[in-house]
């Protein structure tokens, strides 16, 4: 068994000893389906820009671990990174893996919320592509169809749904700025970004022809 199917292997026994999941499967099937989401945009991440390919994909698949013991409050959220690094790293200590390798894949789980690890380490391109991934997949298409649904958008009467475009086409331009660590990140955070804009333009274009004014 290679590293990434032990990786897998332990992903879905921590899922599946969790409570938390039992109880919402909603959103078991989303963290693991957002967690290979987020490492196959790290692989591509790394196989563009050099990195340690098995390393990205084992790390990413690791960075919402946490998610199965539910995360009560805005602490727990803002923690959940530093605390999958906690459980990620019995199992890292077992693979056959170089130990810088290592000790990059648990700084970036831990850091991948806000920055913060906890422990010292570098802040490599290699960590920050871990963070990197999770925001890509997060402003992707699955994502804005998310937004939408829990923003009851279809619910809202016209002038509201015209609101809410206008905000989204204020915040998205000021995101393009955030720095990904890789000239692969960035350009792949720019395109999904470059299609929520124009999404919203051409929605908030058809709202606007939806009243007679």
């Amino acid at each position: 068994m290679n590293e990434v199917e032990a990786t897998l292997r332990f992903l879905f026994d921590q899922f599946e000893k969790n409570t938390y999941y039992d109880e919402h499967p909603e959103a078991k099937a989303y963290r693991l389906e957002h967690s290979f989401r987020v490492a196959k945009i790290g692989r591509t991440i790394a196989e563009s820009e050099g990195f340690h390919v098995e390393g990205m994909v084992i790390a990413c698949l690791l960075h919402d671990v946490s998610y199965g013991e539910g995360l009560n409050g805005e602490e727990a959220w803002l923690n959940h990174g530093r605390r999958a690094a906690e459980i990620a790293r019995p199992l890292l200590e077992t693979l056959d893996l170089p130990s810088h390798v290592v000790k990059d894949i648990l700084y970036g789980i831990a850091m991948h919320v806000d920055d913060e690890a906890g422990f010292p380490g570098t802040r490599t391109p290699f960590a920050e592509t871990v963070g990197a991934a999770d925001n890509i997949d997060r402003f992707d298409v699955y994502r804005l169809y998310e937004t939408l649904q829990n923003a009851r958008f279809n619910e809202l009467p016209l002038g509201k749904k015209q609101a809410y475009c206008e905000k989204r086409l204020l915040r998205l331009p000021q995101l393009m700025e955030m720095d990904m660590g890789t000239a692969t990140g960035n350009q792949l955070w720019k395109e999904r970004l470059s299609f929520q804009i124009e999404y919203f333009q051409r929605l908030s274009a058809q709202l606007a022809a939806s009243s007679w004014s």
